[in-house]
């Protein structure tokens, strides 16, 4: 019997819900005002975005454009979200967590992470179901997991977000954050 779990649409999802909770976290920790905390919260919140936009333009919105009918316009609008969701992150990386920005920048990405989201649970992923088969659906989770263990896990703004050059660069930017981040302890519990 096949796990309906290993399906692109299920593993997103899932992604989706992971991130929801660390925003609830991260919400929490700004109403008590603990700054290094936000930090540590902050940083798991980026890996895991990274990596899930990475995952998402590879995989999610080429299929969008072959399978959804008028996928390129849906898939444009997507990648475009990412792109200033990543330019927020960038600002929230470089800014202290005690500075006033810092809570207006987070709030926003939280804000339009859960729109953007919303849009894909709602209109994109049950589009993809309807139009690729079930099959698909499963080759496409097993390549968002491959790719999600090599991704980046900082936001790379000028990097590339449409294949065939996001899927060749990734790994190598993803090997780069992962010294980063294991040198600096950027992500550990």
């Amino acid at each position: 019997m096949t796990d309906h779990g290993d399906d692109v649409i299920s593993i997103l999802t899932t992604d989706h819900r992971e991130v929801e909770d660390l925003f609830t976290e991260l919400e929490r920790l700004l109403a008590v005002g603990d700054p290094e905390q936000v930090r540590d919260v902050t940083d798991k919140v980026i890996i895991e975005l990274v990596k899930h936009s990475v995952a998402e333009e590879a995989y999610l919105y080429p299929a969008t454009r072959k399978f959804v009918p008028g996928g390129d316009a849906l898939a444009d609008t997507e990648i475009a979200e990412h792109a200033e969701a990543e330019e927020l992150m960038k600002e929230l990386e470089r800014t202290d967590t005690t500075d006033l920005r810092f809570a207006e920048l987070l709030t926003t990405l939280i804000k339009d992470v859960r729109e953007h989201a919303a849009e894909e649970e709602s209109q994109l992923f049950p589009q993809l179901a309807q139009h690729a088969d079930a099959d698909e659906l499963r080759k496409l989770g097993s390549k968002i997991n491959a790719i999600k263990k090599v991704a980046p896990t900082r936001p790379h703004p000028s990097a590339p977000d449409t294949p065939p050059a996001n899927k060749l660069l990734a790994p190598g930017a993803g090997l780069v954050d992962r010294i980063r981040d294991l040198v600096s302890g950027r992500g550990k519990d």
